[in-house]
């Protein structure tokens, strides 16, 4: 598949309207659009952490976003889309064998975490967030028009990811803040 952009200024919404990927005209508020539109904020998100990343989590998180296009891609292009790309339960697979991997050398959990120690935990929860909102506004286009249910199990998969990520990213979890329930009543 090639992609090949000529114009970056098209002028073509500048009525509030935006084409989908079956080139179909709708209003950049609708939730399709909220919903890619959130996806890639997601992935701007992760190109943030991987500022604090190196090695394996970065090689990881490369995947992660070309995965999230993928997800866009899918996302922007309602219906049956012919030969159109449409993501598989094959990256879900792979985040769910990385998580085993990753959390086989933590300490096990003994509260929630909160989101911080280090940079790099920060921006992991930070983008683990944003997955979740992704996930939240797919199902409720799910609600109301077809989505590939690989890309709802995908978002799911991925902010688990993340979240393991961000203790890995913490010293193996040594590093991690831990809520204490009360602590300032």
């Amino acid at each position: 598949m090639t992609i090949r952009i000529d114009r970056v200024v098209t002028r073509g919404g500048d009525s509030g309207q935006t084409s989908l990927g079956d080139g179909s005209r709708v209003g950049k508020d609708v939730l399709r659009v909220e919903a890619y539109g959130t996806v890639d904020e997601a992935n701007a998100t992760i190109g943030l952490l991987r500022l604090h990343t190196d090695g394996e989590p970065d090689a990881m998180l490369a995947r992660v976003q070309n995965d999230l296009f993928d997800v866009g891609s899918d996302l922007c292009v309602p219906g049956e889309a012919g030969d159109r790309l449409r993501l598989t339960d094959a990256p879900s697979a792979r985040l769910e064998a990385e998580i085993s991997v990753m959390n086989a050398g933590l300490t096990p959990l003994d509260s929630f975490v909160l989101p911080g120690g280090s940079p790099g935990a920060a921006y992991a929860h930070l983008a683990r967030t944003v997955v979740r909102r992704a996930e939240r506004l797919v199902v409720a286009l799910a609600r109301t028009e077809d989505v590939n249910p690989a890309v709802v199990r995908f978002l799911n998969r991925l902010s688990d990811h993340l979240f393991v990520l961000g203790r890995v990213l913490n010293d193996n979890g040594a590093s991690d803040v831990r809520w204490v329930p009360g602590a300032n009543r």
